[in-house]
């Protein structure tokens, strides 16, 4: 997946150009300016692609996702999952895992993941799998990225589910060793973000 995050209409229209279709933003206003200004722009390949918001879920800002989103990553509460299928029934969603306990993480605990995927489930989306992010490079991680990523697989298969969302520009190698079968990618394809 193509993370426009940061870099605009033009990084998503350069992407969908070569046939990236999945793209992620973090933040609700860029997702919805971005992929309104990259609709303005019509043709097939706009009309494929399938935006994806990452991280935590805010929900008084679902109302206004909802009819542009396709997947959700980063659900981590069963009340998030209720507000997204509620304005989006069968939602696609990803159940995000915290594998870090480090402050200011999103994610749930990895002993909670199976109540927030039946949470998810009664509510009405459809969970595609696990995502996580892995623990920072710098600090003192209580985490390896390998464990990190080992263990969002190893639970994904207890709960039944074969979909992964692990790793991004920096540890892409690690997420595909531990069986990540997708990958948020911007760095690599756009270079560095601008400031904020």
């Amino acid at each position: 997946m193509a993370v426009t995050k940061g870099h605009g209409p033009p990084a998503a229209l350069a992407a969908l150009a070569v046939g990236v279709l999945d793209l992620g933003e973090n933040y609700a206003t860029e997702l919805l300016n971005t992929s309104a200004a990259v609709s303005s722009h019509g043709g097939d390949a706009v009309e494929g692609a399938r935006w994806h918001f990452l991280g935590a879920v805010q929900r008084n800002k679902v109302s206004r996702l909802a009819p542009v989103v396709s997947c959700w990553q980063g659900v981590s509460r069963p009340e998030e999952a209720v507000a997204i299928a509620r304005r989006r029934p069968r939602a696609e969603i990803f159940v995000e895992i915290d594998t870090t306990a480090e402050s200011g993480r999103g994610g749930c605990a990895p002993a909670e993941a199976g109540r927030v995927v039946e949470a998810a489930r009664k509510a009405g989306c459809t969970v595609r799998g696990l995502m996580t992010v892995a623990p920072l490079g710098s600090g003192v991680a209580t985490t390896s990225v390998a464990d990190a990523f080992g263990t969002v697989a190893e639970l994904a298969a207890t709960l039944g589910l074969g979909e992964l969302s692990m790793g991004m520009s920096n540890d892409l190698e690690q997420a595909v060793a531990a069986g990540s079968t997708m990958i948020r990618v911007g760095t690599a394809l756009f270079g560095e973000r601008p400031p904020r």
